[in-house]
């Protein structure tokens, strides 16, 4: 029949003629979706303040998205900060890709996790960012483009928070509430217990001592903080962190004087979850220290608050109060012992879909 033709693509058979839409005659895909916090699309300040003000206009984040926060997001926070984050951006940029660290990471995590998992031809691996580009609704389109009925999306974040797995969340839930016919959809849980996690931390703390001209005296797992009065509400993103810190202290076999657990990148006047990364390295330096490495196991991939904060601005505190030799970790990022995780993680949740 002219009017009727049977294609084949990527083992899905669909059949199309003139009046009717494709008919999936075989076996659909299902899609994966990495997603991870986000970036400005350029290093200058209307690149960070496009991304801050999606970012900081999310009621995940700041809870209270009143008259009085837009009046000092948009009349204060969005006219200054800008300028001086893309600063901080350009001391890190991929100028090679024109891109943030964390975009290029992320790009190859997607990639290395399709590789390592080709041998299910009717898996769909794809990346995204919560706020930025690539968006969740871009990447989940995408994947339907390519007749994924089921999804499995996967926060980047080993802990739990409203501000970050939530968040994340939300945005898939909105996406999918336009929708008339919705795919399948699983969400894989945080893994900040999970031993290939805490094997491929300590593994890559391991690894990177050996690379370096000295032994630490003390090792700082700083994680992102948040407000204390997020925890007092009932977040559990506190109590994972702990229990994260634990794990890795029992696989190094280091007690609680030799890793101490911190939490960075505060922000506002509110109390933030304590004791502050800075403010205990600048301590620990002047009591004496003088040989610090860093480690930040809440992120699966380096960026603005690993490679500049932790790594620039840390490291200038840590000297300036006396301190001498101070390293980061790197994030477990598309590494093998990184990737481990990511693929253990996924086909785990995968299981009855492949």
């Amino acid at each position: 029949d002219n009017d009727l033709t049977t294609r084949q693509s990527n083992g899905i058979m669909t059949a199309t003629s003139n009046d009717t839409e494709p008919v999936s005659n075989g076996p659909a895909r299902v899609g994966v979706l990495l997603v991870n916090l986000g970036t400005p699309d350029t290093a200058d300040a209307q690149g960070v303040r496009v991304y801050l003000k999606e970012f900081l206009s999310d009621p995940r984040v700041i809870e209270n998205q009143g008259l009085f926060w837009k009046l000092v997001l948009n009349g204060i926070i969005l006219r200054t900060r800008p300028a001086r984050k893309a600063k901080d951006y350009l001391k890190i940029w991929n100028n090679a890709g024109n891109e943030s660290p964390l975009k290029t990471i992320s790009r190859s995590q997607s990639d290395k996790l399709a590789a390592a998992i080709a041998d299910h031809d009717h898996v769909v691996v794809d990346w995204a960012m919560r706020y930025g580009n690539p968006s969740i609704r871009s990447r989940i389109d995408a994947l339907l483009a390519q007749k994924c009925d089921r999804i499995l999306v996967v926060p980047l974040y080993p802990q739990y928070s409203a501000a970050t797995s939530a968040t994340v969340c939300d945005e898939v839930f909105r996406v999918l509430a336009a929708m008339r016919a919705q795919p399948t959809l699983r969400v894989s849980p945080p893994y900040y217990d999970d031993p290939v996690y805490i094997d491929a931390l300590a593994t890559s703390i391991k690894t990177h001592l050996a690379t370096l001209p000295f032994e630490p005296e003390v090792i700082l797992a700083s994680f992102h903080g948040m407000p204390q009065k997020y925890i007092d509400k009932g977040d559990p993103y506190q109590g994972q962190c702990v229990v994260t810190t634990d794990r890795l202290r029992e696989r190094l076999g280091l007690d609680a004087s030799k890793l101490l657990l911190t939490f960075q990148s505060r922000f506002g006047f509110d109390p933030w979850l304590q004791p502050y990364t800075d403010k205990t390295v600048a301590k620990l330096a002047k009591d004496g220290v003088r040989r610090m490495v860093v480690v930040t196991p809440g992120f699966s991939a380096d960026c603005l608050e690993t490679l500049e904060e932790i790594a620039q601005e840390n490291a200038e505190i840590f000297r300036h109060n006396g301190g001498e030799q101070f390293s980061l970790v790197p994030c477990l990022n598309d590494s093998e012992p990184g990737m481990d995780v990511i693929r253990q993680l996924v086909l785990r949740e995968l299981q009855g879909w492949i």
